[in-house]
């Protein structure tokens, strides 16, 4: 019996599915490229990867390793490594290897603003800061893990993705329990059931179980995020 047809009937309430393979936890939905079609698809070198894996460019759980026919070959996350590589060749020339490796990383940026430079700058809108402000009083400056939780609220009131309402959870839910995972990558997720909304922080890894007419309305890698702010900052 192949794996696709063993996983199928469990998927039907599974938000997300893994297995372990080699020690490496693997998402079954995930699309995957082989090491061998992506250094012909990106034309980058085998010491490239390689250099790039040693500086912390490329994250240690995107190489995957799977059994094929031919035996056992290393695998990426197709959509995550391509936009990686993406982003390291058109910057690399700009930043050294050090300074890319500090722009991926999950941990926090040192660095602050200003309301006025949060607004010179359009990180943030007028209705996002003022929710934040009533949440949690009058401030000047907003350290990084703040400016974080006010750039992941921006980018869902603009996509109408949450309400005014749901907002304020949101700011909470990051405020309180985001320094949880300094240093680790973890999502957001929006849940909804019957008009009730729930925001979750969980590790990348974790698996998540839904009871029956519960949707999961956003998904949202933190990293992704911290990488944008830092790009913003920089």
């Amino acid at each position: 019996m192949t794996r696709k047809k063993i996983y199928r009937p469990l998927q039907r309430n599974i938000v997300m599915l893994h297995f372990i393979q080699g020690g490496v936890l693997v998402n079954m939905d995930e699309n995957l490229i082989s090491k061998k079609e992506l250094l012909e698809l990106t034309g980058i070198s085998y010491g490239q990867l390689y250099r790039w894996k040693r500086k912390n460019l490329i994250p240690e759980d995107w190489f995957i390793r799977r059994s094929t026919f031919t035996g056992q070959e290393t695998f990426f996350p197709k959509d995550k490594i391509l936009a990686r590589i993406d982003r390291i060749i058109n910057m690399k020339d700009d930043l050294s290897l050090d300074q890319l490796a500090d722009m991926f990383s999950p941990n926090p940026a040192e660095a602050s603003l200003s309301i006025e430079e949060l607004m010179k700058r359009n990180i943030v809108s007028q209705t996002a800061l003022n929710l934040y402000l009533d949440q949690y009083g009058e401030r000047n400056i907003f350290a990084f893990a703040e400016l974080l939780s006010l750039y992941v609220l921006e980018k869902l009131l603009q996509t109408g993705e949450i309400s005014l309402e749901e907002g304020k959870n949101l700011i909470q839910v990051m405020e309180e329990n985001y320094k949880k995972f300094a240093g680790k990558e973890c999502e957001l997720l929006l849940i909804r059931k019957m008009g009730i909304s729930i925001f979750l922080l969980l590790s990348s890894a974790a698996d998540l179980f839904l009871e029956t007419r519960a949707k999961v309305v956003v998904r949202m890698n933190l990293a992704n995020m911290i990488e944008e702010l830092k790009i913003i900052l920089s």
